[in-house]
């Protein structure tokens, strides 16, 4: 029989898979639309639009631009109806009549050109015509014009790295974006955010660099090869050894990032607060913050705080702060850890900001009560409060005192008072963030998202931590806004790290839930690296032995100390390994410490009258 002729049934050569198909019924009730949306550069970038089919009036389109696989992002599973299909925080919105747009920013997934895992704007460190917000704005002109049924406004919102490019939008925005509720935002990862802090290297954050910078697809996780992370970075020694055993010596992004270990222009130049400030104010904008936020903990209060100085209607810009980690507004927010709050927080804040905030500014629907300014969860009443401003007003100075009998108080140190309280810090046996084994954080059965709301008493103990408390209060405290700390404190080395963790020290015995009875509830805590306590631009060693003044800003509060409880004070220098060692040895760069350069070092906290030490709580009216 000739090739050419097949026998009724022969299935050599075919295939059962069709060169196209998609995946429709008619219950669909929403089209998906994928195109590849042009910038002014001629890059592509991949974009998902679901469209509600049976809405008759013109809807808005809400926009998300990420990193982080935007066909992931649109897909919760491949159900017929729009609410169910897309992620559970966009189920109201798209039931109410919302356009819903994904896209991959680009060189990421499915979208053309290069990826620089923090694009600086255009200017010093981007000589090019493009960056983040040109891409926005890109896109938003195309979504107006070639999206069916839209009705020519758009919102733009995203959590963490997609928090931070919605921030970005706002510093030329396109006038069709008319609302932008940015999450959790990486706003200046130097200061605060995700991978420095005051001058300290947050090591935890080379799993997030290795998986967003070694492949285009974020299909690579570092092969630790240790169940406990602690061991995995203290074998390695140094942050650049550390990185080296893993490759990522060969990733630009990384080898940045531990070349500039002071915030020089590098970093300065990313501080997107300090764009905002200087960018048009034309986009009403809803900035939300997490309490207990393990990544980004420093970026929303700024950003919000940079908007709001130039907001001149003063209706504009709006914050809520919530008891949540990283990203939890999105879903369910009930509980943290141990911690119940007694309602699903997430749920009320989409229900009664967010929402109406979309619907103002996107549909023209003004809400039967102007929303608040500030939104804010007292984490130790557990409710809701509104307030004009964010921090609201407070007493004018209210310093907690370190006091040298282990104790604290609203009183300065009498004279004659013991003059300091030491410990010896050791890099070879540094103070664990967490209970070890501390997993990698994205290690299968991580409870790394939940973490700022661990029991602090097992470092209570310690011989390296200081504990001070306070005595067990009768009338509430109510703080909210910013903490920070000033030692006046002293080291034999050259260099040293302050840590200073604000506390909620539980009563003995909880009835209501027993398993915080004495628990330790770290509200606020945060670190200095020494080298920092005068410039963060200029590194300076520390004179050996002298009693010098360190101020630690520390995360903001929205929370109330309760009758029976008490407030206690840990003070540590080294908080391993979120952070990485330091060497207490005065050297150019830490992160390519030697073995020899990590020296035992005494630390010395004072307790006198002309200097003692405080931690400068805001005290509410």
């Amino acid at each position: 029989m000739p090739r050419s002729e097949k026998k009724p049934g022969d299935l050599a050569g075919t295939s059962d898979v069709p060169r196209t198909f998609t995946t429709h019924t008619p219950a669909f009730n929403y089209t998906r639309v994928e195109a590849m949306v042009p910038m002014r550069d001629g890059i592509e970038l991949f974009t998902i639009i679901a469209i509600p089919n049976d809405v008759k009036r013109r809807m808005p389109i809400i926009l998300t631009r990420t990193p982080y696989n935007a066909a992931n992002r649109a897909s919760r599973n491949t159900s017929p109806d729009i609410a169910i299909a897309l992620p559970a925080a966009d189920e109201a919105l798209v039931r109410d009549g919302y356009i819903r747009a994904y896209q991959d920013v680009r060189g990421r997934f499915r979208s053309k050109g290069k990826y620089i895992m923090t694009v600086p704007t255009r200017g010093p460190f981007n000589s090019g015509k493009v960056d983040q917000s040109t891409d926005a704005y890109d896109t938003v002109e195309w979504l107006i014009h070639n999206v069916d049924n839209n009705n020519g406004r758009v919102g733009i919102t995203g959590v963490s790295y997609d928090g931070m490019l919605t921030l970005m939008s706002l510093l030329d925005p396109h006038p069709a974006l008319k609302a932008a509720i940015p999450v959790n935002a990486m706003v200046d990862s130097w200061m605060g955010d995700d991978f420095y802090r005051h001058g300290a290297f947050r090591v935890v954050m080379m799993e997030y660099v290795y998986r967003q910078t070694s492949t285009r697809n974020a299909s690579n996780s570092i092969p630790w090869g240790y169940h406990d992370h602690y061991t995995a970075v203290l074998e390695a020694g140094s942050v650049g050894e550390l990185g080296k055993r893993y490759g990522m010596d060969r990733l630009p992004a990384w080898k940045r990032l531990i070349a500039h270990p002071a915030y020089d222009r590098y970093w300065q130049d990313q501080a997107v607060d300090k764009h905002l400030a200087e960018a048009p104010r034309r986009v009403p904008v809803l900035t939300v913050h997490s309490l207990f936020d393990q990544e980004d903990i420093y970026g929303p209060p700024v950003s919000h705080a940079a908007m709001a100085s130039r907001d001149r209607s003063g209706n504009k810009t709006h914050l809520v702060v919530g008891p949540w980690c990283h990203g939890q507004s999105t879903g369910d927010g009930s509980s943290l850890g141990a911690f119940k709050w007694d309602a699903d927080t997430s749920l009320q804040y989409r229900t009664q900001m967010e929402k109406p905030f979309w619907d103002h500014h996107l549909k023209g629907k003004r809400p039967a009560k102007a929303l608040p300014k500030v939104f804010a969860f007292d984490t130790g009443r557990h409710d809701w409060k509104t307030f004009n401003a964010w921090p609201p007003p407070r007493k004018k100075s209210t310093r907690l005192y370190l006091r040298a009998d282990a104790g604290l108080s609203f009183d300065l140190p009498a004279k004659g008072d013991e003059a300091f309280t030491e410990y010896v810090s050791d890099p070879a046996k540094p103070v664990p963030y967490r209970v070890r084994p501390n997993r990698p954080i994205s290690a299968s059965g991580s409870t790394w998202r939940r973490w700022l709301v661990d029991d602090q008493r097992p470092f209570a103990d310690r011989t390296d931590v200081l504990t001070f408390v306070s005595e067990t209060l009768a009338d509430p405290i109510t703080l909210r806004g910013e903490i920070s700390a000033t030692l006046f404190a002293s080291t034999t080395g050259s260099d040293a790290d302050w840590v200073v963790k604000l506390i909620d020290l539980h009563p003995e015995e909880v009835p209501s839930q027993p398993d915080l009875g004495g628990y330790q509830l770290m509200i606020s805590g945060d670190i200095l690296r020494g080298r920092y306590r005068k410039s963060f631009d200029t590194a300076r060693p520390i004179p050996p032995g002298k009693v010098l003044p360190y101020v630690v800003p520390m995360p903001h509060v929205s929370h109330t100390f309760l009758p029976g409880h008490r407030i206690l004070v840990q003070i540590q220098s080294s908080w391993f390994p979120i952070y990485d060692r330091n060497p207490q040895t005065f050297i150019e760069n830490v992160s390519w410490a030697k073995p020899g350069d990590y020296q035992q070092a005494t630390q010395r906290v004072y307790h006198e009258k002309e200097s003692a030490s405080f931690v400068d709580l805001p005290v509410a009216r």
